[in-house]
């Protein structure tokens, strides 16, 4: 089968499944409600496989398989396309997207049977999918917006899913506002291209980035990557457009795996990755793309120290996993990014979908101090949850080793890699280990502080939910060892693999001139596994041995543990020089004054009211009555020869 058939096979069957249960889902059972939504994902799978194996096997790749279906946008010289953009890196966004949304189908009916909406949120899911899907495979700065765009809709749909919850509700409103600030500066960056490039599909642009010489309208270029920058930092949560994540928690924990760990918010890390030769031609906005992650990444993973709720605890390490993606990129070695991106989907929607379960038995409870010895009760949820907790702090063999110490090796010596950056990167991955242990400690080891009334419901979770976390484990084992690192004696064949994707901006990187490392690969791997070790012995002590510790931190301490536990009262702060602010002018004068006062009284009631009462002066003439006549005639002579009198004088 043709690969242009494969790839509409792949994109269409989630929006078939949305428009179905959308349509007639209220009529349907439950059994037809997951059929349509997880065959959706499940074709989706299968031919995002086939389209896999047909591009491997053709005789065009490594080449990009560009498609166009029809034509979408004419209008003068903007033209564009409903065409697919297909290469490796594609390959690996489109797999990784639909494996992990199939599971995640899976998972959903197990946790969402009990829920009202059911076929509500199985259109929302599918539709998100097929969005998802249009952003990776998009051949053209608009259809990649339409995706985009798409994700932050079902975002919204989702995260304020529980619409008769307030909370969840105003969730839902602030990451679509969050989110938008970012969109305009990528739409904002997206007409400058054309601006610059007559042009907005991926080859042409590409092609004419690529000739351009060196230092040759860089200026341009640093303002088109810092407003598509501005972007990904909004969808993918980095500062300082991180503050909507946290709160999309709201919304049901499959959710909180699939959208805001897995899929969506790495869509901003694929824009960069994707538009790599423009970020190439464009040193600067590159460096400030490494050091917003990388501080990005740090800051996060401080607040994540504190917190109580399991899921916040999880999103803000999201917050931080996407810091070091972009740490990855900003410093040239977009290969990595990528890598982490893969591993971190498996072993992040692992743990979201872990606490899920968590949840599920605690009915409903989050908060970490009132749990403690469930791995007892809750065995293959705790036994997955570990697997992904040793995953994220970069333990060997499992996945997340080998992707972030690619990362902390490439911010060290990587075309614009800084000794600041692995530095900051190392401190980060112990701050990892050390919260990530805590968060497990205090969940499913010591004492039981589960309410009486909870403890006598706590059960392991269906089948329906096991066996997705039990597949997602072994992906978070298995996945980083398709690129061994050469410390290792490996060939690190992920980053080879992606080669020709980003060798046109290797090539680019390559004159900025760079000192012999001082340390060696294996060194910088010694290090980071230090750094991991060193978190997760902290966490044992503090939260197994001596678990008195914590508490005498925090009185000893009282400032900083209070500004970590308010997240440094950011959200506070943007409450106070912006919400604040816009709801006194909306209220005090685009409402009372504007609204009220003017539109109103002036244009609609005014009107009204000059209308009604010329009617009544009207009424009052054409009364019948013919005496009442003859005097308005009486007085309209006399007045009329009044007039004739002044002219006349």
């Amino acid at each position: 089968m043709n690969l242009e058939i494969l790839l509409l096979l792949m994109v269409l069957p989630p929006l078939a499944g949305a428009a179905l249960n959308g349509i007639f889902g209220r009529r349907f059972l439950q059994a037809t409600v997951s059929l349509i939504g997880c065959s959706g994902s499940g074709l989706s799978m299968v031919f995002a496989l086939l389209s896999a194996w047909a591009y491997s096997t053709s005789g065009s790749q490594p080449a990009p398989f560009i498609h166009s279906y029809f034509t979408w946008i004419q209008a003068g010289e903007l033209h564009a396309d409903y065409a697919f953009y297909y290469d490796r890196l594609t390959l690996i966004m489109t797999l990784m997207v639909t494996i992990v949304a199939f599971l995640i189908h899976l998972y959903s009916r197990g946790y969402m049977e009990h829920e009202g909406g059911y076929y509500r949120f199985f259109t929302y899911l599918n539709l998100f999918l097929f969005m998802m899907l249009t952003l990776v495979t998009a051949a053209s700065y608009p259809l990649m917006f339409v995706g985009w765009e798409g994700v932050g809709l079902c975002s919204y749909l989702l995260i304020g899913f529980y619409i008769t919850k307030k909370s969840a509700s105003d969730a839902g409103k602030k990451a679509f506002i969050v989110t938008r600030i970012g969109d305009a500066g990528f739409t904002v960056g997206v007409a400058l291209i054309f601006w610059t490039f007559h042009a907005l599909d991926f080859q042409s642009v590409f092609a004419t980035v690529g000739r351009t010489p060196l230092r040759e309208s860089e200026g341009i270029l640093t303002a088109i990557g810092l407003l598509l920058f501005f972007g990904a930092a909004g969808k993918s949560a980095q500062l300082p457009l991180y503050v909507w994540l946290p709160d999309a928690m709201e919304g049901p924990t499959p959710v909180s795996a699939l959208i805001h760990a897995a899929t969506m918010v790495t869509a901003g890390v694929y824009l960069v990755a994707r538009s790599s030769i423009i970020f190439a031609h464009a040193p600067f906005a590159l460096e400030v793309v490494g050091f917003v992650g990388c501080f990005t990444a740090f800051f996060a993973g401080t607040i994540a120290l504190t917190q109580n709720d399991l899921k916040r605890m999880l999103a803000y390490s999201t917050i931080s996993q996407l810091g070091y993606m972009f740490l990855a990129c900003g410093a040239g070695v977009f290969a990595a990014g990528i890598f982490h991106l893969m591993t971190h989907a498996f072993f992040k929607s692992l743990l979201f979908l872990a606490a899920g379960s968590v949840m599920h038995a605690m009915s409903g409870e989050l908060d970490m101090r009132k749990m403690g010895g469930l791995r007892h009760k809750l065995k293959i949820t705790y036994a997955t949850f570990l697997v992904g907790t040793i995953a994220i702090s970069g333990i060997p063999p499992l996945a997340g080793f080998f992707s972030k110490d690619e990362i902390l090796a490439g911010a060290y010596e990587g075309p614009l890699g800084k000794p600041v950056l692995f530095w900051m990167g190392t401190l980060t991955a112990a701050l990892t280990a050390f919260y990530m242990f805590r968060g497990l400690y205090m969940t499913f080891f010591g004492a039981s502080r589960v309410e009486p009334e909870a403890a006598h419901h706590l059960h392991e979770s269906s089948s329906k939910m096991t066996i997705p976390l039990m597949v997602l484990a072994f992906f978070s084992v298995i996945a980083g060892w398709v690129s061994m690192p050469k410390a290792l004696g490996g060939s690190e064949g992920f980053d080879r693999y992606l080669e020709p994707v980003f060798n046109p901006a290797t090539e680019a990187l390559r004159h900025i001139p760079s000192s012999e490392p001082l340390l060696s690969a294996g060194a910088l791997m010694g290090f980071s596994i230090l750094a991991a070790l060193l978190g997760i012995g902290i966490a044992s002590w503090w939260y197994l041995k001596s678990i008195e510790i914590p508490d005498q931190l925090a009185e000893r301490f009282p400032d900083l543990y209070r500004i970590l536990t308010h997240k440094y009262y950011v959200d506070e702060f943007y409450n106070w020089l912006i919400v604040r602010p816009l709801h006194i002018i909306s209220e005090k004068f685009l409402w009372r004054v504007v609204d009220v006062g003017a539109i109103d009284n002036v244009m609609v009631n005014g009107t009204g009211e000059s209308a009604s009462n010329l009617g009544d002066l009207l009424r009052r003439i054409q009364s019948g009555n013919i005496s009442s006549y003859a005097t308005w005639v009486l007085l309209g002579a006399v007045l009329w020869l009044l007039y004739i009198f002044a002219n006349q004088t």
